[in-house]
């Protein structure tokens, strides 16, 4: 791992084979481990780049409150250290959200945005009233609202099926410091909607969704897409298509890559 220092904060990352530049971005809890499995195949022809989010993995804490454009100013400071002028996006979950933020705020250093288990959609009144919930259960019980909120994320078919991965998935995220937690759970809360973006980019665009998943909404995620160019791409799974449709997922992503 790599890392640059941002406004004194530590920043982590990769930097993997070379090629047009993909950034893959982790999901709230996760960190740049979870793309281990994808990695080695996506650098064959491409230079993968990897960063923990602000509170996550290696990735030092920046405030209270982690909002996605923080998030970006700091996927931004790496890629101005690698001069990576353009770069295909993929967001995981909260990932997608810090990609959509980066988007909005650097057009034109966007070549193609993927949002995997992601919506560009802000946070309804539930949704922030249930952040608020999180944010009281981890201070309460840190432990077990981690090993809890992972499972979540997982079709109930696959919650035994799967294990062995969703423990090391819970080990990673327990690496996860309370203070990156909270800051993140406040960040996701206060974001803006940005459905906009999939209907007016020039760029290429996929959304990529599971149909069981506990998170979100099937259907109400394929709203975000009516009318535009976003290429839908539907598992059959949860919230977790990297690991519970690892090997479709890889063949998903390397041939939208070929065609950006």
């Amino acid at each position: 791992m790599n890392q640059i220092l941002y406004k004194n904060t530590n920043i982590s990352y990769s930097d993997t084979g070379k090629g047009n530049a993909v950034v893959l971005l982790h999901g709230f809890l996760e960190n740049q481990t979870m793309w281990e499995d994808l990695v080695p195949e996506l650098s064959k022809k491409h230079r993968i780049i990897t960063i923990d989010l602000l509170g996550h993995g290696e990735t030092e804490c920046l405030g209270y409150v982690h909002s996605m454009e923080d998030n970006a100013e700091i996927v931004q400071a790496v890629l101005s250290k690698l001069r990576i002028r353009k770069a295909v996006f993929v967001g995981h979950s909260m990932g997608g959200y810090v990609a959509l933020a980066f988007a909005e705020l650097y057009p034109e250093n966007v070549r193609a945005l993927v949002l995997l288990n992601s919506t560009s959609k802000a946070d309804s009144d539930e949704r922030k009233a249930n952040r608020d919930r999180a944010i009281k259960a981890v201070k309460k019980d840190y432990t077990t609202f981690i090993r809890l909120s992972i499972a979540n994320l997982f079709s109930p078919d696959n919650r035994e099926r799967l294990i062995d991965e969703i423990e090391k998935v819970k080990i990673e995220a327990l690496k996860t410091p309370l203070q990156g937690v909270v800051a993140s759970l406040e960040g996701m809360k206060i974001r803006k909607d940005r459905e906009v973006l999939l209907h007016l980019t020039p760029y290429p665009k996929m959304l990529i969704l599971g149909e069981k998943d506990p998170v979100l909404n099937y259907e109400d995620s394929l709203d975000q897409i009516e009318d535009t160019t976003v290429e839908l791409v539907t598992f059959a799974d949860g919230h977790m298509s990297h690991i519970e449709n690892r090997d479709e997922l890889k063949t998903v992503l390397l041939d939208f890559f070929k065609g950006v």
